[in-house]
Parts: C-alpha cells; structure tokens; sequence
C-alpha cells in the first residue's frame, strides 16, 4: 500500500498517533521506544511518518482540535521537500529487502558472509529488517547501528534507526542495551513489536511503548467495503475478524492465501483428530512435501503455522464458551467438533509443538520432516 500523505491517512489509533506528534512538535519525542501492535495496525506505516515528522525541511505544525492534546501543537510533514521523499521511498519494504538481498548475492562468498540486509534511502534514516533466510536480527546489523549511532546526522536534525522486528539474535539483543539505555542526544532508535514479550525485560525497561491496539471488527469491515468493493458480504466479515483488528493487514489481506495454508492446518489438526490405531497418512505426507527449503518454503510454513495458531485460538474460545470472538466463522461446525474432541492439555502441547518448528526453521531444518515431526507429536499426545 502507498505511505499516506498527511497523519489524518493513518487508520485509527488517533490518541496514540496524536501523542506522539504533540512530542515531536515539544521536542520530546523519547530517543528509544517500541512501537506495540498486531501485525498489519501499522507500525512500520506510522514509524515512517513519524519520522517524516521528525526530519521534514518544514516543520509544519498544526493545532490537535480534540481529545486530551486538544489545543496543543502536534507535528505534520510536507510530504514533497528533499528528506520527505527520501524517507517516503523505504514505504515497500519488501522491495527494498529483495533489493539487498539480491544485491548480496552478486558478492563474493567470503563477502556475503559478512554482509548484513539493511535499508537506507537517506542518509540519516537506517531500516534494520530481519536478515533472511533466517529472519532474525543480526548482531552484525545491531553493530552497524551502533556505528552509525556516534556519528552526527548529515542532512537532518536527527539520526533514526527503525529495527521493523522484536526476533533477535541474543547476541544483538544484549548489544543493543548499551545505545538504548544511553542513547546519543540526536538519536532516536524505533523497535516494532507485535507484544512485549518477544523483547528481552532489559530491553522492554529501556524504552517507552506506543500501543496500537485493534480496532473493532464491524469498523474494518466498513472499511473494507469502501476499499475493497471487489469483496463480498461474507469476504468481508471474515477478512475482518481474521484481521484481528489491523487496517493494514485487512485491506491487504489474501483469503485465497488464507485459505491454502488453514486447509494444511486442518489437514494436520484432522490427521491427529483420527489418533488411535493405524492410519493412512499419504495425504499429510503430501502436503508436507510440498514445504521446501528457502525464502518461499519459510513464507509458506510461516503462513501454515499462523493459520494452525488462528484455528486453535478459535477451539479454545468454543470451550471457553465465547463463540462470538471466533474468527474462522466459515468453519464453525468444524472447529467446534474439534473442540469436542481435543482437551486444553493437548491444545497446550501443540503450542510447544508448533514452538519447536518455528525453531527448526531458525536452524535451516527440512521443514517438511518439521511438519510430519509435528504431526506425529501431536498424535501421540492424544493417546
């Protein structure tokens, strides 16, 4: 999606969005703090406009009219002056990454190995993503950034680091603690988070938090009629609920995608529904085959594993007697027929199973022999 062009764009969360212009236009803005939300509310979206903010030639300003910053200056952006536009062109992440990926792999191989992913479209504005295929943050990026952190800006009033995931390595966690307990004073550095516990305590003790929360499922699915017309009623309603409350990832949202990867959960929640005896087990094996290695099998199992996340969630609130929070609407009879069947003790060992995978992949695990690992567990603990 293209970044908007002024803060009224960004989809909800105005308090919060708010706050943190009327900080910018004080010169408060804090030099360390995590942007908190679910995938898809937004937060790459608002670090860089607040960082347009923060750097815009212009400075313009203009006065909140409501809320508890009503009356007070809050900062905005030009949008067309020479650090704007910059900033603007990091917006397709995912281009960017493929771009340094790519530009990698024309290196020689003692180079790649010591060659970290990073994004930089102005010279005072660093993107640390997670550097495939392992999807981690790099203690060699976290170096990278503290380098830079002790050199002055070059064209604007401030350096800003932007580090778009909370999946550290340990080692670039702990490097890290240094630059955000004692940052320099023209440094600010940004973390995004889905939730604070994917970040180590002393990491979390260090930074001051600006929460995205969801936004109501009837309110994403009135915005999806009005961006997305090719959706019917009922597309609607399920894009919404499976969106958990994120703008960003509703209007994005692949149903089809969706759909591909919750089929292979359900193939591997019925395979250990059926537990108890011998079993033909060729239609898993099938699917499982089709999980290879590299950047598109680790999309694949992520998206496997986030819908099999979804469906167990969904089981859990049927048993706990709250079928109006489901999210998977269209497989209700499904899901509550599992939910007769597995116990919250077995729910509780697929969340470790699932775990394990996840770590697997970190290690560059055949990711097909994870899945059928995972199968396999979760049929012996229904016996």
């Amino acid at each position: 999606m293209p970044l908007p062009t002024t803060f009224n764009d960004f989809i909800g969360n105005q308090p919060t969005v708010e706050s943190l212009r009327a900080a910018i236009a004080a010169g408060r803005l804090p030099h360390s703090f995590i942007v908190l939300g679910p995938r898809g509310s937004g937060k790459y979206t608002l670090s860089l406009l607040l960082t347009m903010a923060l750097e815009c030639e212009n400075q313009p300003r203009e006065l909140a009219t409501e809320g508890p910053h009503a009356g007070q200056q809050i900062a905005g952006f030009c949008g067309h002056c020479h650090n704007c536009t910059r900033i603007a062109e990091s917006a397709d992440l995912d281009t960017k990454i493929d771009e340094a990926v790519a530009a990698r792999e024309e290196m020689r191989e003692v180079d790649k190995k010591e060659t970290r992913v990073l994004v930089q479209t102005h010279p005072d504005v660093l993107i640390v993503p997670p550097d495939p295929p392992q999807l981690l943050i790099k203690l060699g990026q976290i170096r990278t950034l503290i380098n830079r952190a002790h050199h002055l800006p070059a064209e604007a009033r401030a350096k800003v680091f932007i580090i778009t995931s909370a999946a550290f390595m340990k080692e670039a966690a702990n490097s890290l603690l240094k630059v955000l307990e004692e940052p320099p004073t023209h440094v600010h550095i940004v973390l995004l988070a889905e939730n604070l516990g994917e970040l180590l305590p002393t990491i979390r003790s260090r930074c001051a938090v600006a929460h995205l929360g969801a936004l109501p499922a009837d309110e994403i699915a009135a915005l999806l009629a009005q961006r997305r017309p090719e959706l019917n009623k009922t597309e609607r309603e399920l894009t919404a609920r499976l969106s958990e409350g994120a703008a960003g990832r509703a209007l994005s949202f692949n149903l089809a995608e969706y759909a591909a990867a919750r089929n292979d959960a359900l193939t591997i929640l019925h395979t250990a529904e059926r537990s108890g005896g011998a079993q033909d087990h060729s239609t898993l094996f099938r699917m499982t085959e089709t999980y290879r290695t590299g950047a598109e099998g680790q999309t694949k199992t992520t998206a496997l594993l986030r819908a099999l996340s979804s469906l167990l969630e969904d089981i859990l609130l049927l048993q706990s007697g709250a079928p109006d929070r489901v999210r998977n609407i269209d497989k209700r009879a499904d899901l509550q027929r599992l939910a007769d069947t597995f116990t919250f003790e077995w729910i509780e060992q697929a969340v470790r199973a699932m775990d394990a995978v996840q770590s697997g992949m970190r290690r560059n695990l055949l990711r097909s022999l994870s899945l059928d690992a995972l199968t396999v567990e979760l049929e012996g603990s229904r016996r």
